[in-house]
């Protein structure tokens, strides 16, 4: 997990220590790390922000030791991240009743698997999750779903196919008020993300839902997609967290610090595995300590 990227940012600090911080030699390390931070999905905003930065440092005797040259890149990078916020999930989810959560994402990503795990992390935590299918147009999207709800042990609201996602939305919120359940999970269609009718859809679910939280979920596989999709649905839809699925296979190690810097929201969770028990809250400290060198 993320092991290129700290390859990097490893190789740089002791190449840097190496040349004894010559301001001299410094501009052509830091066009080197440039193009391998870019070459591991950091955003190209995100490379050149973190070599300017360490460029006026080095320059103003800031940076002056390897130890500080890491404390430096540390400080950088979780500024992204204090930029982006924080949200305590587990305080939100009990602050209203039933909580609604819209979830978006294209097809592919595992947004599905996702809204199954956390329906699974809410159900151990002692609360009463119902998922809802509003994806009524891709075939074998709800049953999908009630595959899911049925191995983790949470009921599963559905509407006829063909039918408004936005009106199956409403009525899995009348449904879940009448029967006490605490979180109401809305998967939602995820046609490519260039597409102004799934926007539309998108935009009609969240009117009549008037959901709490609005969670983007992207595969981390997809590198400099991912980012790009964040910022379509944050600019289209809105977006107020994101969770990064199948970051257990992901090597580059980018994307979580990219996100953030281009859409300055925080990251909810991280998919890790396959299983349901498979999904850890994001941490930018333990990103941080995953990414740097010691």
């Amino acid at each position: 997990m993320f092991r290129r990227l700290k390859s990097v940012f490893s190789n740089f600090v002791e190449r840097v220590a190496s040349i004894a911080f010559s301001k001299e030699k410094l501009l052509g390390e830091l066009e080197e790390l440039k193009l391998e931070l870019l070459s591991n999905d950091v955003a190209l905003e995100v490379a050149e922000d973190i070599s300017s930065k360490l460029n006026k440092a080095i320059e103003d005797n800031v940076v002056k030791s390897r130890e500080k040259l890491v404390e430096y890149l540390k400080e950088t990078i979780l500024g992204y991240f204090r930029e982006a916020g924080s949200i305590e999930f587990d305080k939100a989810v009990r602050s209203e009743r039933p909580f609604k959560i819209v979830f978006l994402g294209v097809n592919g990503v595992g947004k599905t698997t996702t809204i199954a795990k956390i329906a699974y992390y809410l159900k151990e935590k002692g609360l009463k999750p119902l998922m809802v299918a509003a994806d009524t147009f891709r075939a074998g999207a709800q049953e999908q779903l009630k595959i899911h709800g049925d191995r983790i042990g949470v009921p599963v609201f559905t509407g006829r196919y063909g039918v408004s996602p936005a009106s199956v939305a409403f009525d899995s919120i009348a449904y879940a008020k009448s029967r006490g359940f605490d979180v109401v999970l809305i998967d939602t269609a995820g046609r490519m993300h260039t597409d102004v009718d799934l926007v539309e859809e998108l935009r009609k679910v969240v009117k009549v839902v008037k959901p709490h939280m609005k969670i983007l979920v992207v595969d981390a596989l997809t590198g400099n997609d991912a980012i790009e999709q964040a910022r379509f649905f944050n600019e289209k839809v809105g977006v107020d967290a994101v969770v990064i699925a199948k970051v257990d296979a992901y090597e580059q190690g980018g994307v979580p610090v990219s996100i953030v810097y281009a859409i300055k929201k925080p990251i909810l969770f991280i998919g890790v595995g396959q299983d349901y028990k498979d999904l850890k809250l994001f941490d930018p400290i333990e990103y941080l300590e995953r990414i740097l060198p010691a």
